[in-house]
Order: structure tokens, then sequence, then C-alpha cells
């Protein structure tokens, strides 16, 4: 299933930063594919998230292969690669899948929590998630990369501030068609996959998806909008005629 579409909620305001955070991606990814197979390889353990690294203190500095060593020492301090990490994507499907996804979901969200608020929510949920992926492999030597995590912040967000709103979905069974399908059944339906993937995945050091960033961003964001909800109350108004409900008393419009 791949979201399309929230188009029956109106933003008030255009999404700067997330359109901002595409670009970014987008431009990081583009360089990628002029590295070659063992430069894009370098890249990914410069720039990446390497568990053991942040953990144990150790600063990887060469990278053995079959043409001789490669300096991978991160620039700096390795705790930036907390952030440099979810810039990088590993090929066309993990970018082209995660930035659909931001699209979609990640406008409405900043819409609600204000531009600025919105790039602090958005990088914190890329650490939260980060922190829980490295929890469940300390002494991991695989880079981490990816925007999923910090993706999932916003997925949790959105299905706590519009539980209702329909996402056209493009649904494959039998044939290929669209369906409108409300975000928290298909928001719910994705964290339960990831969930029980994650599962599946505990033990392993191979390379693959960190579905356990997935949870953790995605519980990260679920926990800030409620608080979000608890202190500015529910979202304002999208179109004519809908009740705004601010200290318990309806406002018309």
């Amino acid at each position: 299933m791949f979201p399309i579409s929230d188009s029956d909620l109106k933003r008030r305001s255009f999404p700067f930063v997330n359109v901002s955070l595409i670009a970014a991606c987008a431009i990081v990814f583009i360089y990628e594919l002029t590295l070659s197979g063992i430069t894009q390889d370098v890249f990914f353990y410069r720039f990446g998230l390497i568990p053991d690294e942040l953990m144990s203190g150790r600063d990887y500095q060469l990278l053995r292969t079959f043409h001789g060593y490669e300096n991978i020492a991160t620039p700096g301090s390795n705790w930036i690669t907390l952030f440099t990490s979810m810039f990088i994507h590993g090929d066309w499907m993990h970018f082209v899948g995660n930035m659909l996804f931001l699209w979609v979901f990640g406008d409405n969200v900043e819409d609600r929590f204000g531009h600025f608020r919105y790039l602090l929510f958005y990088l914190a949920s890329g650490i939260a998630a980060s922190w829980l992926q490295i929890a469940t492999d300390t002494s991991s030597t695989v880079p981490t990369i990816g925007a999923s995590g910090a993706i999932a912040g916003v997925l949790g967000a959105y299905i706590v501030l519009y539980p209702r709103s329909r996402i056209s979905t493009v649904v494959f069974f039998f044939i290929i068609t669209v369906v409108r399908i409300p975000a928290i059944i298909l928001l719910g339906f994705w964290f339960l996959l990831q969930f029980f993937e994650g599962l599946g995945s505990l033990g392993t050091q191979a390379g693959g998806v960190a579905y356990w960033a997935h949870i953790g961003g995605f519980l990260f964001g679920l926990w800030i909008a409620y608080l979000v909800k608890r202190v500015w109350g529910r979202p304002p108004p999208r179109g004519p005629g809908e009740v705004k409900y601010w200290r318990g008393r309806p406002i018309y419009y």
C-alpha cells in the first residue's frame, strides 16, 4: 500500500520546512548517485549512524576493501551522525518511499505545529528513533541511514492529530486501485507491521530495515502530539461550518 494524498485536509500555510527537508534529502541522494560502489560505502560509514561508535566511544578510522583501506573517520564528532544519517538513503526505493510518506503526511503536521516547532519535532523524532534502534544492538557496526525514523514520528503525530482523515492509497490486490482509508486504520496497520517485523529482527546484525527506529519514532510522535493536543487544544478549523472547541466552548465559523 502506498499513500498518495490526504486532500480532504486543507493547509493554512505553505509547508516550507517539509519541502525543505525533502529538498535536502534529494540533494544528498543526487550526490550519492555520483559516487562509485566503494566510495558510496565509505560515505555511508562516515556519515551513517554506527551504534558501536556511539556506545563504546571507538571511532572507526579505516574500512578494509578489495582495493585496500579506505578512510571512514567521521569529520568532527561521531555524535553528528545522529543528524547526518537522517538525510542519507541507500537506493531509489528507500528514497522515494520515505519522501512520499513525508510529502503526504508532513505538511499537515507542520501546519498544526508551526514551522519552527515542526523542524525541532522532526529532528527530535529522528534522534529518538535512532536511540531505540541503538538499544536493540549496541555493538552493531552496520551503518544506519535514512529519514524513516523521523518520518515515523510524523506518522505518529498525524494519527493523533487527524485520526479520521481519509488517505488516498494505492492498493495492489489482484488489480491496482486507489481506495480512501482512515488514517487511524492505515497508520495503525503500518505500525503493527513494523512492530512484528521488529520482533523478528532482534538479534540480527545484517543490513536491512531499521524496524525499531520506525517504532521509536512513531511512539515519540504519538507522545508529542498527545501533549500538543493537551496544551493547544483541538486543531483549528479547516473549512466553513466546522466547529472549533476551545476550553469547552464551541465557536462556529
